[in-house]
């Protein structure tokens, strides 16, 4: 999958999203008014955007993806559809969030654009509230019946799922 096939998946009212930072996942404002109509901050996006490919992310603030080893792995080279996580400084807590979309590009929400934007890894850098990349999360897909559904742990995304 490369960024064409990623971006190519986002529906243009995905586009449209307002930035909203009091609406993140397990908001009262979320769970009032689900869905992105009303806005959304990154995480709620990049979540959002994860569930447009398959992935269930848990309602997770940065902190709590970053800590995460159940549904997340994380992993030194990008691929389409990891999460990346940026910040002032070192801690995850209050981090932004993203969605790698290929080829050093990288789908977010932020106050500053106010609605989707795709930033090469330079563009964040660049910026002192995002200058640190605190690294790539993973989802870990699941089968039916396990953590996240009934069948067990399924295999990371890029791992060959025939191999023992």
């Amino acid at each position: 999958m490369d960024v064409n096939d990623v971006l190519a998946r986002i529906p243009a009212d995905m586009w449209a999203t307002p930035y909203a930072g009091a609406r993140f996942p397990g908001s009262a404002a979320v769970r009032d008014r689900p869905g992105l109509t009303d806005g959304a901050n990154c995480q709620l996006f990049a979540y959002a955007v994860l569930e447009l490919f398959g992935l269930a992310p848990e309602a997770w603030r940065s902190s709590d993806l970053w800590a995460d080893a159940r549904r997340t792995r994380r992993v030194t080279v990008a691929q389409p559809l990891d999460l990346a996580l940026f910040n002032a400084t070192d801690e995850a807590w209050g981090a932004h969030l993203g969605v790698v979309v290929g080829q050093d590009r990288i789908l977010h929400l932020c106050a500053e654009a106010g609605r989707p934007a795709v930033w090469t890894m330079g563009e964040f850098a660049a910026r002192d509230r995002y200058r640190t990349l605190l690294g790539f999360k993973r989802m870990l897909r699941c089968s039916p019946g396990g953590p996240g559904g009934p069948g067990g742990p399924g295999r990371p995304r890029g791992t060959d799922a025939a191999a023992g």
